[in-house]
């Protein structure tokens, strides 16, 4: 799979997906009414964030045609 994530959303993505997993972190605390497994859900969907920003590839871009790389040229 090519790359098709570009510079700013790759920021953005990974910026966002460390705050989102460290609320699921605190959401398995304790520090949240959440509970553990919302909180593992929650985890699960910041490092998804972050491994799509870090590789610049995302599976659902690709299938929706949509490619962020060729806005930056």
């Amino acid at each position: 799979m090519e790359r098709n994530v570009g510079n700013l959303d790759r920021t953005v993505r990974i910026a966002f997906g460390v705050v989102v997993a460290i609320a699921g972190a605190a959401a398995i605390g304790g520090y949240w009414t959440a509970g553990a497994a919302v909180g593992a859900l929650i985890v699960a969907i910041g490092a998804v964030l972050v491994v799509t920003g870090t590789t610049q590839r995302c599976p659902i871009y690709a299938g929706a045609g949509i490619d962020t790389c060729e806005a930056e040229g």
